[in-house]
């Protein structure tokens, strides 16, 4: 079945750099585009970055947009999300998800405080 597994979270301080990974199993991840999500305490969850199946393609929400790389290599099957210059509020539990598949892993949680 289909299963994602985020890791690398983790406390970080304001300016500091994480690196998230992904590793999807149970479908066919070189199709597949894959997003990260986040959800802070009290709000919606909310997409931070889509990667197309190639990686050519990607999105990023305009508040992470320039700090912030989503990139993928599918013969890992694994995404992974370099996040850099980190503030309070990107403080969340971030998630991996394909978008073809309503499929939610743990996900892995970042706290970004001094």
């Amino acid at each position: 079945q289909v299963q994602v597994v985020e890791s690398g979270g983790g406390l970080v301080q304001p300016g500091g750099s994480l690196r998230l990974s992904c590793v999807a199993s149970g479908f066919t991840f070189s199709i597949n585009p894959m997003r990260w999500y986040r959800q802070a305490p009290g709000k919606e969850r909310e997409l931070v970055a889509h990667i197309s199946s190639s990686g050519v393609f990607t999105y990023y929400a305009d508040s992470v947009k320039g700090r912030f790389t989503i990139s993928r290599d599918n013969a890992r099957n694994t995404v992974y999300l370099q996040m850099n210059s980190l503030k309070p509020e990107d403080t969340a539990e971030y998630y991996c998800k394909p978008s073809s598949y309503d499929y939610w892993g743990q996900g892995t949680q970042v706290t970004v405080s001094s």
